[in-house]
């Protein structure tokens, strides 16, 4: 699978990053490095728990690295998610809109990234 149909799969915005970025091998290993970030487990964590102050600043996270790598579906769901956090009026609808949301995230990890 190539960068640009990995972006195309997830929702992403190919063009937006290459424009940023300037380099296809930078995108790979950014995209790569995401994948390894623990802000999405950390943010499941924190719901689980319900501290919503440590889930607020995954979530801000996790938006701020999609908004970066052009991850457009990805930071739609977590700008929602910040902004539902920052208001600290989640509760138990939270956990409701976090399970819809999260086989999106996952998806990414699911994708064989090209060589």
């Amino acid at each position: 699978m190539t960068m640009q149909e990995c972006y195309k799969a997830i929702g992403g915005n190919y063009e937006a990053v290459l424009g940023r970025l300037h380099s296809e091998a930078l995108i790979q290993r950014f995209t790569l490095k995401f994948l390894e970030d623990q802000s999405y487990l950390q943010l499941k964590q924190a719901l689980e728990n319900k501290n919503y102050e440590d889930a607020f600043r995954s979530a801000h996270t996790l938006k701020g690295v999609c908004q970066n790598l052009s991850f457009d579906r990805l930071y739609e769901v977590s700008n929602e998610l910040t902004e539902l956090l920052r208001d600290w009026s989640i509760h138990d609808s939270g956990h409701a809109f976090f399970a819809k949301s999260s086989t999106g995230a996952y998806r990414m990890g699911n994708l064989q990234m090209a060589s």
